[in-house]
């Protein structure tokens, strides 16, 4: 059965509207923007990090998703694998894990046949950078989800084959979020593998399109609905059962740091909440990670190390949409000391130790060559 997201952007409009809230989200890059930035000067020697939050785009994958929506964003239309690599050797960022972008994933109107196939090519193309520049990428692979006897075929290939760091989710799947019971083979597999799981949010099918006019989908409904995925693995025990997986959840943790702690104290005398979180909600959710992208500022800092130990907290960067400097500098404007290395690079190595020995070279004027 074809799967339908009549909830989200099932139409063009809707992904149009979509896709300019993306494009709002940010500042956006043109590509003079970006040659602008690849040249510039370095201000001097800068500490090395590892980017877990760091978007790819693979040209015929471009294509279609442009074909689909009928729309650019710039930003998107000037990437190509060395602009990353500029951004990195700018930085100091030494490995990038790449994810797929979270609208519209892998589905653009197709069943789930299309979505395996369009998860298998952009998971070749990352595995691609990965062989062209060893140690500077990593690989959050796509899966074709909601489709789950697909999924688990490509998390197969994905870590047998391509040799994957983990798998890059979305925070929804239409009317459905992660902690579905329908999605609990997916989970329970990427659980024996003892995966990395990183979740990108997208707008629910209650609030994408138009739901608030003039307020673009990524200024609000992003964050909330990382608060939205989390719980529902929280309340569905996945979390609790699932032990082995490591969760990574996007721009300092959404709603999660802010919302944790109301849960806990308003769902104390929830018998399946008491059942599927037994060692209580703040133990769940503070033994998950929680990555930057545009949370370096300085209130979403101070809570989210309120909530969580610094080990839990990984840098990231939402590139292109950001710019690396501005996660990097920002974040180094609101953190510092022992901390401050720990989110830059040492709490992802400690993830992905077969990145420690690499490092970045220096920063090299761009050359000019397709994706």
């Amino acid at each position: 059965m074809a799967y339908e997201r009549k909830h989200e952007s099932a139409s063009r409009r809707e992904f149009l509207t979509a896709l300019g809230a993306a494009a709002g989200a940010a500042t956006l890059l043109t590509p003079e923007d970006l040659l602008a930035q690849a040249t510039a000067p370095a201000a001097g020697p800068k500490p090395v990090h590892i980017d877990v939050h760091h978007h790819f785009y693979p040209p015929e994958f471009r294509k279609a998703v442009n074909d689909f929506g009928g729309g650019r964003v710039p930003a998107v239309e000037a990437w190509t694998p060395q602009k990353s690599l500029e951004q990195l050797d700018m930085n100091n960022v030494t490995t990038a894990m790449i994810s797929l972008w979270s609208i519209p994933g892998v589905w653009m109107g197709a069943n789930p046949e299309g979505m395996r196939r369009w998860a298998r090519h952009v998971n070749d193309y990352g595995a691609k950078m990965m062989a062209d520049y060893p140690g500077r990428f990593g690989l959050f692979a796509a899966l074709p989800l909601p489709d789950v006897e697909g999924s688990l075929k490509e998390i197969e290939y994905a870590f047998d084959t391509l040799k994957a760091d983990g798998v890059g989710l979305m925070t929804n799947y239409g009317t459905t979020w992660p902690g579905d019971p329908k999605y609990a083979p997916v989970f329970e597999e990427l659980n024996r593998r003892k995966a990395v799981v990183y979740f990108h949010p997208v707008a629910a099918a209650c609030c994408s399109g138009n739901f608030a006019p003039g307020i673009g989908e990524s200024w609000m409904e992003v964050p909330y609905d990382t608060g939205r995925a989390v719980l529902s693995l929280l309340v569905t025990g996945t979390f609790h059962k699932l032990r082995d997986i490591k969760w990574i959840f996007s721009h300092s943790g959404g709603t999660v740091p802010i919302l944790a702690e109301r849960v806990a104290v308003l769902g104390r005398f929830d018998q399946k909440l008491k059942q599927n979180a037994p060692d209580g909600v703040g133990a769940e959710l503070t033994r998950l990670y929680y990555e930057t992208a545009n949370g370096y500022h300085a209130p979403n800092m101070a809570a989210l190390l309120k909530f969580v130990k610094p080990s839990q907290v990984l840098f990231g960067t939402d590139y292109p949409y950001l710019t690396v400097a501005q996660n990097a500098e920002g974040l180094a404007a609101n953190v510092k000391g022992a901390t401050l290395k720990a989110i830059q690079s040492g709490n992802a190595l400690k993830m992905f130790p077969k990145y420690a020995a690499k490092k970045a070279p220096a920063a090299k004027a761009p050359v000019a060559k397709k994706a």
